[in-house]
């Protein structure tokens, strides 16, 4: 478990900041930029989260535990390992159980869903609504994961989760709008 004693430590004052291992980057790098749209993906998350219950809140509480792992998956670059107090650890990697954990939940919710015959327009209730914007998020965060691996080594299921996990949002989305009955769909050209 982790122990935090300090919050502030005054270590980033000039635009630095520590990976795990302590390799110091500059906090303008693709790295810190991809760790902190997970980061961001997280918290809006939490917001999704209250407004959902049951089975939904669970599968977001499993993702936002996810995403702290993909977080340090992130902060250790490939060929580092994380220390702490002094003792080398093992890398937390995002595997790819958690990966097919993901598609397993989207394959069972989409299961249940109206088909598609249009674009969702992000809306509809609250809960939707605020997963469609987790999802925007996610995308974001993925982004962000696919750039750094042009330039550096990454962990290839850190990427297919996050690609996953913008689709999980998807159909969460959909089904907090009584299964698809209530999206809001896009109608091409219908204010032209």
């Amino acid at each position: 478990m982790v122990k935090l004693t300090r919050i502030y430590t005054g270590g980033g004052d000039r635009g630095e900041t520590s990976l795990a291992g302590g390799k110091r980057v500059a906090k303008s790098g693709m790295r810190i930029a991809a760790i902190g749209a997970v980061d961001e993906t997280g918290a809006a998350i939490g917001v999704a989260r209250l407004y959902c219950e049951g089975g939904e809140d669970g599968i977001l509480g499993r993702i936002q535990n996810d995403l702290f792992d993909l977080g340090a998956d992130l902060a250790t670059p490939e060929g580092a390992s994380a220390k702490s107090d002094g003792a080398n650890k093992s890398s937390l990697k995002i595997t790819v159980l958690q990966v097919t954990r993901l598609e397993g939940e989207i394959d069972a919710i989409n299961e249940n869903l109206e088909p598609l015959n249009s674009f969702v327009l992000p809306g509809g209730g609250r809960a939707a609504a605020h997963l469609h914007l987790a999802r925007t998020v996610a995308r974001r965060a993925e982004t962000k994961i696919a750039a750094l691996g042009e330039t550096e080594a990454i962990n290839e299921e850190a990427l297919r989760y996050a690609n996953r996990l913008s689709d999980l949002l998807f159909v969460l989305a959909r089904r907090m709008n009584g299964d698809g009955k209530d999206d809001v769909l896009w109608r091409p050209g219908a204010n032209g």
